[in-house]
């Protein structure tokens, strides 16, 4: 299936279902479908959607849904979350129905993978990695990022993932420690709905920075 334009992959991206119960120690939120446009269409002008894809901490599956879309030849997302995968699975019936008019159409099926991002089961190191890695502000899960892009290093030769305002420095120092290249980076808004008791706005808008890195292999 050719790859839908980034302004036509938001607007399928839009009938995602978000978390009804999220889970605050998981900073489960919703990727923007803007934005998970913007980084899959980057991904498929890159020519990075040809080989094996995955959505580190898939959630929704926003970010594996969009990589599908944008032409992905074969995706899957990983979740240590079980209700989370169940989602995924839902938005993936509902939005690739949306596209091809029928569950089993073009679009090649994902792949829903119940583990640890930071105990992975993959051994292949020639992936493309998508990823809205937990930003870190929770109690507890500090560095969280880090531990993604770890991951990343290890099995991708390039990786697209999402952090806070202000990580630049810190994921460019660690993608040369690695042996990387940022190649690309861009902001991009990041609307947060209120979903927990903590949050006193009706929606606070976030200012993200996302990142391409090319890993180096041999």
């Amino acid at each position: 299936m050719a790859g839908l334009s980034r302004r036509a992959l938001a607007r399928q991206l839009e009938a995602i279902e978000d978390f009804s119960e999220p889970a605050v120690e998981l900073e489960q939120y919703l990727t923007p479908p803007e934005l998970a446009a913007h980084l899959c269409h980057l991904a498929g002008l890159q020519g990075d959607l040809e080989g094996q894809v995955l959505d580190l901490g898939t959630g929704t599956g926003m970010l594996a849904i969009a990589a599908s879309l944008a032409g992905a030849d074969r995706v899957a997302g990983i979740d240590v979350d079980s209700g989370a995968l169940e989602l995924a699975r839902r938005n993936e019936r509902t939005v690739l129905m949306d596209v091809d008019g029928s569950s089993d159409g073009e679009t090649p099926a994902i792949e829903w993978l119940r583990g640890d991002v930071t105990r992975h089961p993959f051994s292949i190191t020639e992936a493309t990695v998508v990823s809205n890695p937990p930003f870190g502000a929770q109690r507890g899960n500090r560095h969280a990022d880090k531990e993604f892009l770890e991951t990343a290093s290890a099995i991708a030769s390039v990786s697209y993932t999402i952090h806070n305002e202000g990580s630049q420095e810190f994921v460019e120092s660690f993608a040369a420690d690695a042996g990387g290249e940022v190649t690309h980076a861009f902001r991009a808004a990041f609307p947060i709905a209120k979903r927990f008791e903590f949050h006193t706005a009706a929606q606070e808008t976030l200012e993200a920075e996302v990142f391409r890195i090319e890993w180096a292999r041999g």
